[in-house]
């Protein structure tokens, strides 16, 4: 049972889109206080004056990264929702100074050695991609960069609590998934698990809001470049390629090569993704329902829809809910999927709550059972 403190968190990259989101579902959780804020080009502001709707609540001024003092700064949990590639040094910063200089202490002789040393109380949740691929040569092939804490790397667990629950609570350091990953990956793993599907022959069709680009200012961005229209984007190599393909090859115990494009559609938020895959030898349509209505029969966050119910955005608006759906498709032996989620929330910072809750100990639904918003 928890005591009556709260635990104290802190948001680095407080003032992107996943920092607004993690600051009001925080807000509304009983057992967190949030102590400390960062953004870099905010920084000396209040969070209201970036956000309006955060007006008025009692939190931290935003400061720059470089102004945080660690070991004086006293944590239980750290939201890293910095831009790829920079979390790695953050992060490593962060756990050699939150674990009393273990790292200068020790003579460490190799990469194994230095992550199993790494056992502090802080308890990192990385919202980027940094620490998403076990493989760092495979991060460094998508990312263009040589991953700089491979000695990390293998600690880090992927951070999807419908598979990994039980190594995300005993994590000090848990990489959330994409936004664009966390729907598919919640359709599909379950089915090849159990052989339902075949891995050879996986598409996804996948559909975003304009927030899953970040607020920075970008002219493809811009109102008039977006509205009325939709468009594909990273056609053949969005970097959540290999991060599909790293877990789908778990659940299959084979690698497999997916197809994956993703469009930008002009709304705010919101996720929807229509996945076509073939049927495994003497399987049915039938088969694969019901092994993700047994999959998520007791999951609070998961639901597979009634009949032939049609997932959609406006049924997660804001919520940290996944809605999913089967179909027959028109050619023999095949199979639709359709899952939808809020890519700001189950695809990000409700995700990350989701998570601090288990590595703190707190039931894993708690400040994350706010109703989607409708209309």
């Amino acid at each position: 049972m928890l005591d009556s403190r709260k635990f104290r968190v802190g948001i680095l990259g407080a003032s992107g889109y996943t920092g607004a989101d993690l600051v009001r579902l925080l807000i509304a959780h009983p057992h967190v206080e949030i102590v400390l804020m960062t953004g870099e080009r905010k920084a000396g502001k209040p969070i209201g004056e970036v956000f309006p709707h955060l007006a008025g609540y009692d939190l931290p001024d935003l400061i720059a990264l470089e102004e945080v003092e660690w070991p004086a700064v006293e944590l239980d949990a750290v939201f890293c929702a910095l831009p790829h590639a920079t979390s790695q040094e953050v992060i490593k910063g962060l756990l050699h100074a939150t674990n009393h200089s273990l790292l200068d202490e020790m003579i460490v002789e190799t990469a194994g050695d230095l992550a199993d040393a790494i056992k502090g109380d802080v308890k990192v949740i990385d919202l980027s991609a940094d620490f998403r691929l076990r493989n760092t040569e495979t991060y460094a092939e998508w990312y263009g960069r040589t991953h700089t804490a491979p000695e990390i790397q293998p600690k880090a667990v992927y951070g999807l609590p419908e598979f990994y629950r039980d190594a995300v609570r005993e994590a000090y350091l848990v990489a959330c998934p994409g936004c664009y990953p966390t729907a598919a990956l919640l359709a599909l793993v379950p089915l090849l698990k159990a052989g339902k599907i075949r891995a050879d022959d996986i598409l996804i069709d996948a559909k975003s809001g304009v927030s899953g680009a970040g607020r920075s200012l970008k002219e493809n961005n811009l109102f008039v470049e977006i509205a009325e229209a939709m468009h594909p984007y990273g056609v053949g190599a969005h970097r959540h390629m290999p991060e599909i393909e790293q877990e789908l090859a778990v659940a299959a115990g084979q690698d497999l090569t997916i197809s994956f494009t993703p469009h930008l559609v002009p709304m705010n938020r919101g996720e929807l993704e229509t996945i076509y895959a073939k049927l495994s030898p003497g399987q049915t349509v039938s088969d694969v329902k019901e092994i993700l209505e047994q999959t998520y029969r007791d999951e609070p966050f998961v639901t597979v829809l009634r009949g032939a119910d049609m997932p959609a955005t406006r049924m997660v608006r804001g919520s940290n809910h996944c809605v999913l759906n089967v179909f027959a498709d028109r050619i023999p032996g095949r199979v639709i999927i359709v899952s939808a989620i809020d890519n700001l929330v189950k695809g990000s910072s409700g995700q990350a709550i989701q998570n601090m809750n288990l590595m703190l100990g707190i039931d894993e639904k708690t400040g994350l059972m706010q109703v989607p918003m409708f209309p």
